[in-house]
């Protein structure tokens, strides 16, 4: 076979190139005695073949072999699985197709940004109330701008190529950089993840120089990674808190509106149908993205045309002089004559940008191109002619500006008008709804979200999912919101501070980005940061001004989201760090034998844990608490890895624990933060037993080729008291009396641990090269029969308690938030839906 051929066959694995060849003791039963350094925690792994594996009939002695270079067995992945769920799915590209992810993209993507001509003036207006035509001017021209450079320039063309695998939003980012460079504080991290086919980025060139430095700090410093670590968690709280703001603005703004239509209507009567909407709003979202999307999709096509029929009407009507808002000196002029109150003004200003976030957030649903050509073609032209007719209108009555929008809408559309503008403001509510529930779903997996129950809408679009306990929770601040702040100039400042702290935070990232992946000039990215920060810290210094006008509580929200996130990550991290240490010692389970000093009933026992190294402490309490455990024992980690998604063939890594006749695994099962990880535990164990008999299968293969290899050895020369030894790389290898004493001490100590009591003759004389094919069927054949008898499902439930002599914050983060947290969260196993009858739960409390 060739050695490309050969490469293929193996997974990928590398080609065993003589260069790379190393020297290794090798068992009788073809099993490599080699410490695994990576694998700390299975100190004397190495040491596990000198036992007598009674089943496979060993030699007692071992020897040298020469064999292809280290590979860590968690890389030697699981083949694919026949039956598998994918989660890739073929797009169909036929024209009908294309109109249906059009009118999806609208309803989707665009119906934060959309229904911002309902308010923006009016609060722009409500800071710095229009004197003449040159404050109208003013206040078009900036926000003329703000739209090009917020929307168009930082998001459409900029921000959207940072996506993570066409994945959005702040933890995307994070993701993004994580995978480039070694600044996650995910504490069960494997060295095989970077080996997932959709882990590796294109980079365009070698690395700069530039990059490398800033790359090796950010590694090096664990309080720069505790740093970016709390801005992406600042920015995703601030996210969730523009969730609770867009739908009180939106809303209130579209039924503010009956005051123009009906005289006697007050403001008491907005508030209670804005009410009645949003519970409406919230109840249907559990229908999911793609149902709701293709009804509401025409509905936001007809409100984009709305605004630019409304808006070239009001120009041909009243005053088309507002083109010259095109020239930015107007802004100089507004600032002149306003100075102060024009400050005050920016945060009403930047209201139309709102949902620049939201529509890099929600781009998983769609491609990048998709988006900006809609955004280009249909959403900015019409926009803008909107925010045209609106100031033309203006020019000539300056006293509207509290209803600026439906004041400007002709009386014979006005119902008409009315009626597709509460649509689109419950459609922009919704795509904020969703870009939040994607964020919240990203930090979940990356472990800084409390676990919630995740529903996924969509059998075709793994990406449109829905959280029933957050979605009512939103629903309840939002109607609080509503209720005590009916105002939409003081709604308006809190919904100002939300979007400049997420954009804030987007900007911090994406200039990451461009640095450490990218590798742009650095001219670029500086204009980009100072063009940027400039802005947005202008936007911020006006609605950190204001406050007090409502703006208080988006911002104590927003901090009770960050401390959520922060302690449920800080606790996780500090149980798992606490587990690696008090995790079992391999030496205790290879004295107490294949047995484990109880009765091995059959069956195949499923122990859950977070570690991805070692063996857990709680499977010391199985061992002292159950009568008995299982014929085969394997620990499972379930963990998610800073990608997009895991390919199914990818899935599973499997080790071996023990010597074989312990007949004990660990089983790794990544996931990505986009992951459909909703498998019935039938499923899941036809996946995981599937992939553990290939995972045998590989062995016996390479087992059997390093076999091939030795025909031309010199056993005599290997096996000889030479004290110096030459590789196949030239490099000269000491085999000094100390290696050769512990080789006579391995040996002593098979024959002492040899179950069947017969003596040193007999088995001598017994002793014949064992059959690989053999050794594998036979090892087939015992996982079927465990298989048959049942699978049980192991879990520990480990909890944490402050030590007494701790600090009083500790204990009262640990003792109350965080149990509060983890008690009230999801179980790590809860998708599986494992029977009651399958289940064993033993509970441990580590103190810390």
């Amino acid at each position: 076979m060739t050695e490309e051929g050969s490469e293929k066959e193996n997974g990928g694995l590398p080609s065993m190139d003589s260069s790379e060849s190393r020297w290794v003791y090798q068992d009788a039963d073809g099993s490599d005695a080699v410490n695994d350094e990576e694998d700390d925690d299975d100190s004397g792994l190495g040491e596990e073949s000198p036992h007598h594996d009674s089943d496979e009939d060993d030699f007692p002695s071992r020897r040298l072999i020469r064999t292809g270079p280290k590979i860590d067995p968690f890389g030697v992945e699981a083949l694919e699985v026949p039956g598998a769920q994918r989660n890739e799915f073929e797009e169909d590209i036929t024209l009908s197709r294309r109109f249906v992810v059009a009118f999806q993209t609208l309803g989707v993507v665009f119906g934060d940004v959309g229904t911002s001509p309902l308010y923006t003036f009016s609060v722009m207006f409500s800071k710095a109330p229009a004197k003449g035509n040159e404050d109208v001017l003013g206040a078009l021209s900036l926000v003329l701008y703000t739209l090009i450079l917020i929307p168009l320039v930082k998001y459409v063309l900029i921000v959207l190529w940072a996506n993570d695998d066409g994945e959005g939003g702040t933890f995307a980012l994070y993701s993004l950089i994580c995978r480039h460079a070694k600044v996650s504080l995910l504490p069960n991290q494997l060295p095989s993840d970077v080996r997932i086919s959709s882990f590796s980025l294109k980079v365009p060139s070698p690395e700069l120089e530039r990059s490398l430095r800033i790359k090796e700090r950010l590694e090096a410093s664990p309080t720069l990674k505790k740093i970016l670590l709390m801005l992406v968690l600042a920015g995703t709280s601030m996210v969730i808190a523009d969730c609770v703001v867009t739908p009180a603005m939106s809303v209130i703004s579209a039924v503010d509106g009956l005051k123009i239509g009906v005289s006697g209507v007050k403001q008491v009567h907005v508030v209670m149908i804005s009410v009645a909407l949003l519970t409406v709003l919230f109840s249907v979202q559990r229908y999911g993205t793609s149902k709701m999307g293709l009804v509401v999709g025409p509905a936001l096509f007809i409100w984009f045309c709305s605004l630019g029929g409304i808006g070239v009407y009001n120009l041909v009507k009243y005053d088309t002089s507002v083109l010259r808002a095109f020239n930015p000196v107007y802004i100089y002029y507004f600032f002149k004559r306003n100075s102060t109150k024009a400050w005050y003004s920016l945060g009403g200003c930047l209201l139309c940008a709102t949902g620049s976030e939201a529509m890099f957030a929600d781009l998983c649903y769609f491609s990048v191109k998709s988006v900006q050509l809609t955004f280009l073609l249909l959403v900015l032209p019409c926009l803008i002619l909107g925010y045209l007719g609106q100031a033309a209108y203006l020019m000539e009555n300056h006293a509207d500006t509290t209803h600026a929008f439906f004041s400007s809408v002709p009386s014979e559309a006005f119902w008409l008008v009315f009626l597709v503008a509460n649509i689109a403001a419950l459609i922009a509510s919704r795509t904020m709804i969703t870009a939040t529930f994607s964020c919240i779903k990203q930090s979940t997996a990356l472990g800084c979200f409390p676990r919630v129950k995740i529903i996924h809408t969509s059998r075709k679009f793994m990406g449109q999912i829905y959280i029933p306990v957050m979605n009512w929770f939103l629903l309840a601040l939002t109607l609080f919101l509503v209720c005590n702040i009916s105002n939409i100039y003081e709604i308006g400042n809190a919904y100002g501070i939300a979007e400049v702290g997420v954009m804030m935070m987007s900007t911090t990232l994406v200039t990451l980005v461009m640095i450490l992946i990218w590798q742009l000039n650095i001219f670029i990215v500086l204009c980009f940061a100072v063009i940027f920060f400039g802005l947005e810290l202008t936007f911020l210094s006006s609605v950190l001004w204001s406050v007090g006008d409502g703006s208080w509580i988006i911002l104590v929200f927003s901090i009770f989201m960050f401390l959520i996130m922060y302690i449920w990550n800080y606790g996780s991290n500090l149980k798992y760090e606490t587990e690696v240490k008090q995790k079992m010692s391999m030496n205790l389970l290879r004295e107490l034998g294949p047995t484990l000093g109880t009765i091995r009933a059959p069956g195949i026992g499923l122990l859950y844990s977070e570690l991805a190294k070692g063996v857990p402490s709680i499977f010391g309490h199985f061992l002292t608490t159950l009568p008995a455990v299982h014929s085969m024992i394997i620990f499972v980690c379930i963990k998610y890895v800073p990608v997009s998604l895991v390919p199914q063939s990818e899935r599973f890594l499997f080790r071996r624990v023990c010597p074989k006749n312990y007949h004990i695994f660990r089983c790794v099962a990544r996931y990505g933060y986009k992951d459909v990880h909703k498998e019935s535990h039938q499923i899941f164990e036809q996946l995981l037993i599937e992939s553990l008999k290939k995972f045998i299968c590989r062995e016996a293969q390479e087992r059997s080729l390093e076999s091939d290899g030795e025909d031309d050895s010199d056993e005599g020369e290997i096996s000889s008291f030479s004290r110096t030894l030459m590789a196949p790389n030239g490099s000269l290898y000491s085999l000094g009396v100390p290696l050769l004493a512990e080789f006579q001490d391995a040996n002593n100590f098979i024959l002492e641990a040899d179950a069947a009591g017969k003596s040193k003759a007999e088995e001598a004389s017994s002793i014949g090269a064992p059959d690989p094919d053999q050794s594998f069927d036979k090892e087939l054949f015992f996982i079927r029969q465990a298989k048959e008898s049942g699978v049980v499902y192991l879990l520990g439930h480990g909890t944490i308690r402050a030590k007494k002599n701790s600090w009083f914050v500790k204990k009262l983060v640990i003792n109350y938030f965080y149990a509060f947290l983890r008690k009230n969260c999801r179980r790590g196993t809860a998708n599986l839906s494992v029977a009651h009858s399958n289940l064993i739960q033993v509970g441990m409390t580590y103190m810390v």
